[in-house]
């Protein structure tokens, strides 16, 4: 019990230290806001805690473009929808990360601090790994919609900066989101080109992959755009239905494995609330330890192979 009040005892002293340095502490010299230069703009006064704020997300900031992470992390905000900048998303993953360590120590010793402590940052990578599966899942689902809807406002004699402004005005998120940050690079200067391939690249979509090179080639060599746009839009369209045909196939597999996975922890965790001391034998002797080794290597190898069995390739 010393031990885990001297622990915190030293995270408070750590954080009290910090918090001195990033409020009392002057920042140094800092530029003038642009808006405390337009006199008809009303000046907002800014608390202690704000501005510690700003210059803890400015010193995240620097670490980020040390290390070379600022691009790669605005790329994956960016796939996962998230508006937030990379150092404040950075900087609210670190205080959870502080703020769980802190409390598990507290409940149950280092070792479920530094449990807890992990759970943070892993917990925010998977979350932008499922809003980006989401949201690119999406975008593929409602892309043969869009791109009809582009064939009838090129019918309708409309040029193809404006169909491309109706299907952002017309689609559903986040197809209207992503053509209309295609609409505004172009506006200022970008090719049209470049935005439409790195739409592909960031939703992971074949097809949009297709439709770019399809208006690629219209623009070199001519053409009726809104034909082949049909054509690309009529073989998305039978793509999007095989491909919800083999994942209502595999359902039953995807569901099988995560009962499979799942059954053994659900196992132990039933025996250890109702006999704990048949599992104690597990850590009392050097055979046990062996036995859970196998078993874990076994679960592990298992796993991959379920995995493997149900993930479909298409």
């Amino acid at each position: 019990m010393s031990s885990v009040l001297l622990l915190v005892g030293v995270v408070a002293i750590a954080a009290a230290l910090l918090v001195l340095a990033l409020v009392v502490l002057p920042a140094g010299p800092s530029r003038v806001p642009l808006s405390r230069l337009d006199p008809t703009v009303t000046p907002v006064s800014s608390s202690a805690l704000a501005g510690a704020g700003a210059v803890a997300g400015a010193a995240v900031e620097k670490v980020l473009v040390k290390r070379g992470r600022v691009e790669a992390g605005e790329a994956a905000l960016e796939r996962a929808g998230i508006a937030r900048s990379l150092p404040d998303f950075v900087l609210t993953v670190g205080l959870a990360t502080l703020g769980l360590g802190v409390f598990g120590t507290v409940l149950g010793g280092p070792l479920l601090g530094l449990v807890a402590a992990a759970a943070a940052p892993l917990g925010a990578k998977l979350l932008l790994k499922v809003k980006a599966g989401r949201r690119q899942a999406a975008f593929a689902d409602q892309l043969d919609d869009s791109l009809q809807l582009m064939a009838s406002s090129l019918r309708a004699g409309h040029s193809l900066l404006r169909a491309l402004d109706s299907v952002s005005h017309e689609a559903a998120s986040p197809t209207a989101e992503e053509f209309a940050r295609i609409v505004n690079e172009t506006r200022v200067g970008r090719d049209l080109n470049d935005s439409l391939d790195e739409v592909a690249e960031r939703m992971g979509s074949d097809d949009f992959t297709w439709a770019a090179q399809a208006i690629a080639i219209h623009r070199e060599v001519g053409g009726n755009l809104a034909e082949v746009l049909d054509a690309v839009g009529h073989t998305i369209r039978e793509r999007n239905a095989i491909r919800r045909q083999v994942k209502a196939l595999s359902a039953e597999g995807k569901l099988s494995a995560i009962v499979l996975m799942g059954l053994p922890f659900g196992i132990i965790g039933f025996i250890s609330l109702t006999n704990p001391g048949y599992l104690a034998a597990f850590t009392q002797s050097f055979i046990g330890y062996v036995m859970l080794a196998v078993a874990a290597g076994m679960m592990l190898v298992g796993g991959l192979w379920l995995k493997k069995t149900v993930q479909i390739t298409f």
